[in-house]
């Protein structure tokens, strides 16, 4: 197996763009629900957004500033942000597995992508 790994964090001032890129290897790929959590300093890991295949769901908190996608020929899951904001500032994780918005729902997690926002 080989665990999904994250690209494309980094710092950036607020108000600014970022998209993270997750790469998950496996024969499964498109018959797994795809997401994306983070967790600040301090925090409990929290739910951000999820595509199954044929749905995607954005939590309230990022809704319209954040669009989830992902390409099943490349196997990759992406992580479109816009308007980002300080409170956006976290590790963001990547997974894979049967869906839905707990982690309990996921197999297969990435080492994170840490993502700055400075005000």
């Amino acid at each position: 197996q080989v665990q999904p790994v994250e690209s494309g964090g980094g710092l950036v001032q607020a108000g600014g763009s970022l998209r993270l890129s997750c790469a998950a290897s496996i024969p499964t790929f498109s018959r797994s629900a795809m997401a994306w959590f983070r967790q600040a300093p301090g925090k409990e890991r929290e739910f951000v957004a999820t595509d199954s295949g044929s749905r995607a769901y954005i939590t309230d908190s990022v809704k319209g500033r954040f669009t989830i996608s992902r390409d099943n020929a490349k196997n990759t899951v992406y992580l479109q942000m816009n308007s980002l904001v300080p409170e956006d500032t976290a590790v963001y994780y990547c997974a894979a597995g049967v869906g839905g918005i707990s982690s309990v729902g996921y197999d297969y997690w990435g080492q994170g992508t840490q993502v700055t926002v400075s005000s």
